[in-house]
């Protein structure tokens, strides 16, 4: 199998990132704007980057699938604007589906409402169905996020359910929204 490369957008590329991104993931994390549906606000400290989000994010990093977190990047500026997430649902469970696919994202906010997140998860998604495994894309939000809901839609998710989403570090209720392919 080959590794899963994703084509440039009209104004965005994309690359899977790595251990060597950890400032990004740092520098991302630090607007409590970006932060508040996901920790109330709180910044993510440097030592969570280092010694939990980087060893979970290559746990489920796999360049054959396309699985990991893909760094966006606005063509024109070479600015790096945040990340699109790709991972089996419930990949931390003992039964992860590797063909219901996880889209998430996170953006800095300079770079909101100007359609990058959804010109991004479309671009992921569309390269993603070509691999012939993939029979639908989940995205899981806290029902205050208007924003995330919204992209949702516009990548073609409907909701699907409300329930409590567990994973090692992380339990919420949230809203599942789902396409098929």
């Amino acid at each position: 199998m080959t590794q899963v490369n994703i084509n440039n957008s009209a104004r965005l590329s994309f690359a899977l990132m790595d251990e060597t991104d950890s400032e990004l993931l740092f520098q991302l994390d630090q607007d409590p704007e970006v932060m508040r549906f996901i920790s109330a606000g709180k910044p993510t400290s440097k030592e969570e980057i280092t010694n939990l989000y980087i060893p979970r994010m290559k746990s489920y990093t796999n360049k054959e699938t396309g699985w990991g977190l893909w760094k966006v990047t606005v063509i024109e500026s070479q600015q790096f604007i945040g990340w699109i997430l790709v991972r089996p649902m419930n990949f931390f469970s003992e039964q992860p589906q590797t063909d219901n696919l996880e889209l998430g994202w996170r953006f800095m906010q300079a770079s909101w409402e100007k359609g990058y997140a959804t010109e991004a998860a479309q671009a992921i998604k569309n390269a993603l169905i070509a691999q012939n495994s993939v029979k639908k894309f989940t995205g899981l939000v806290v029902e205050d996020n208007i924003a995330s809901i919204a992209i949702m839609k516009k990548l073609g998710m409907s909701f699907i359910k409300k329930e409590l989403h567990k994973d090692p570090i992380w339990e919420e209720e949230v809203l599942y929204y789902q396409v098929d392919v």
